[in-house]
């Protein structure tokens, strides 16, 4: 018979630190996947090779004075983007409270939205439009966030007057954090012209050429005082926009179904914003009203697929 040894007592042993120096090293990850995650990785980082050695093109434009031109402002403006992404993923991550990830309804989404790029691409390219699709992008980019606060609010009203006096107060609880976020979101947007507007005259008070090195100095740092702040709310905005629209300025801690319940209303009221000011969508008229009609139809339909999934899997409740 033989006899273990005594296991030691006490917490086990901490599973950080150095490693020793037989483990194998970590896997490499490339750099395009660490730019997908909530927080990309320094700068330095991203200068350094695969093994720690800076790469030969880096070395390259760092070396060579004629390149600096666009070496400095593309490592000033990953860092702008750097601590903006990070704070759009704090305020709006991609995973907010009491949101129900179902991968099958994400897959049918994403199906839905190729198919919708797909067929708007073909009837462009089959009856022309093409003219006109820039001002439809920058409309939507004007009226997109503001419709879609006025869609929640509205929605949240309506759930909140309609619930249970149990499950309103805890609701009103988590409004709050929502209100913020959205107030951070519509903050950023309205600080754009104003920053725009305080560059242009900041970089108005520089004389007209720099002479030397002091006068190089002199206009690079004003620039960048001015500009700074302006492309950092720029790319908050980039990093914030998809997170926050597609659930709702993080409306699902008040209810699981509020995202579904809010696009079903903004698609609607972007529909008929659309059909009021450009008509139906080019080509003849019964593919056009099919078309214009797909779309709201086609996500209210996924979206109350999604809500009457969360009801049966996981027993969300309307008044509940």
């Amino acid at each position: 018979m033989t006899i273990d040894p005594p296991r030691p007592s006490g917490p086990p042993p901490a599973t950080g630190g150095p490693r020793p120096a037989g483990d194998p090293p970590l896997p490499y990850t490339p750099l395009w996947r660490r730019l997908r995650e909530d927080e990309w990785p320094p700068l330095g980082e991203v200068l350094r090779g695969r093994r720690g050695q800076a790469s030969p093109w880096v070395l390259l434009v760092l070396v060579l004075p004629c390149l600096w031109w666009l070496t400095v402002p593309l490592l000033v403006g990953y860092q702008l983007a750097r601590t903006a992404r990070r704070m759009a993923r704090r305020v709006f991550p991609v995973r907010p409270a009491g949101r129900v990830e179902d991968p099958e309804v994400f897959r049918v989404q994403r199906v839905r939205a190729w198919m919708a790029l797909v067929i708007s691409m073909g009837l462009l390219t089959a009856f022309g439009g093409w003219q006109d699709l820039p001002g439809e992008l920058l409309q939507q980019m004007l009226f997109a966030p503001w419709l879609a606060l006025l869609s929640a609010a509205v929605v949240v009203a309506l759930l909140f007057w309609a619930a249970r006096p149990d499950t309103r107060r805890a609701m009103r609880t988590q409004l709050w954090p929502a209100g913020r976020s959205a107030l951070w979101y519509f903050g950023a947007w309205t600080l754009v012209p104003l920053l725009f507007t305080a560059a242009g005259e900041g970089m108005s008070l520089l004389p007209s050429s720099a002479d030397g090195l002091s006068g190089l100095l002199l206009w690079a740092s004003v620039m960048f005082v001015c500009w700074a702040p302006f492309w950092w709310v720029i790319f908050f905005l980039c990093f914030a926009t998809g997170p926050a629209l597609r659930h709702a300025f993080n409306l699902s801690a008040l209810h699981a179904a509020l995202p579904a319940l809010v696009t079903s209303v903004v698609v609607w009221v972007f529909a008929y914003l659309g059909l009021s000011s450009g008509g139906l969508p080019p080509g003849p008229v019964p593919l056009a009203v099919c078309v214009f009609l797909g779309g709201p139809v086609s996500v209210t339909a996924l979206a109350w697929w999604e809500i009457h999934r969360l009801r049966r899997r996981h027993g969300v409740r309307w008044r509940g």
